[in-house]
C-alpha cells in the first residue's frame, strides 16, 4: 500500500467590493496556502495553521464556509519525504479585506477576480475552482457580504 500524507489549506475570498480570491506564487507555478498535518491535528486546524503560517492572516480573521470542503489526491515522486500519495483538503474561507500576505514560503501573491477568466493550474487549482463555482450556484449569497 502506498504511503498517504494528509495536508490541508484554505482558498481565501475577499467579498467586498467585488469577489477576489488569493493565489500564492512559487517560482514556477501558482499555489494556495497549505501544508502537512501534524500528528493528532484535526484537518481544519491544519488548514488554518498553514494559512496563517504562509500568509500571516490569523485564523480569527477567516470565516470558514461550513458547507464546503474539497479533497484532491496526487502522487509526489522524488520528494525529500520519498514517494507518497498526498491528500489535500481545501476549505473555503472569507476575509474582510484583501490583506497583503506576509510571504514566508512564496515569492509573491495576487488577489484575482472571481470568476477566473482562464485556467490557472490544471492538476490542482482548476478542479478546486470548478468545485467552488458549483458551490456558489447553490449558495450564491456566500459571495456577498451579509449584514
Amino acid at each position: 500500500m502506498e504511503r498517504v500524507i494528509d495536508a490541508a489549506g484554505c482558498l481565501l475570498f475577499c467579498r467586498s467590493p467585488a469577489p477576489l480570491f488569493l493565489l500564492m506564487r512559487h517560482a514556477r507555478r501558482w499555489d494556495l496556502p497549505k501544508g502537512h498535518a501534524e500528528p493528532g491535528e484535526e484537518i481544519l486546524q491544519t488548514a488554518l495553521r498553514e494559512t496563517e503560517e504562509e500568509t500571516g492572516i490569523s485564523a480569527q480573521r477567516i470565516d470558514i464556509d461550513p458547507d464546503f470542503r474539497f479533497a484532491i489526491e496526487y502522487e509526489v515522486v522524488g520528494a525529500k519525504r520519498g514517494n507518497y500519495l498526498k491528500r489535500v483538503n481545501y476549505f473555503l474561507g472569507y476575509v474582510a479585506k484583501a490583506y497583503s500576505p506576509q510571504l514566508t514560503e512564496h515569492i509573491g501573491f495576487q488577489w484575482m477576480a472571481w470568476p477566473p477568466v482562464k485556467p490557472i493550474q490544471a492538476s490542482t487549482i482548476d478542479p478546486l475552482l470548478a468545485a467552488v463555482a458549483q458551490h456558489f450556484q447553490y449558495f450564491p449569497l456566500r459571495l456577498r457580504k451579509l449584514p
